[in-house]
């Protein structure tokens, strides 16, 4: 399991022991994962649209290709989403 975002590995560093994370966290600072996997969207910020990193999970199968997206993700019950699609083998 990976983990990606565009703070620095410095500020992922301070993120993953604050929350005992047992995983990879891997810096897109220049944003080139971002567009690849075509995140970067509109997002409206105190009325003001701006390009930001959409909230998203992937989950890449053993052929290595794309099984399942998981789009606009919350944090609350997400992990609960993540295992059910990985257990019933859902496309």
């Amino acid at each position: 399991m990976l983990g990606v975002s565009a703070d620095t590995p410095q500020t992922q560093k301070k993120f993953q022991t604050k929350y005992d994370l047992p995983y990879t966290l891997l810096s897109d600072s220049d944003k080139k994962v971002c567009n690849a996997f075509g995140v970067i969207k509109d997002k409206n910020m105190y009325g003001k649209m701006v390009k930001g990193i959409a909230r998203t999970t992937f989950i890449v199968g053993p052929d290595g290709k794309i099984a399942h997206i998981f789009n606009n993700v919350k944090p609350e019950g997400h992990a609960e989403a993540v295992l059910a699609v990985l257990r019933n083998g859902k496309k």
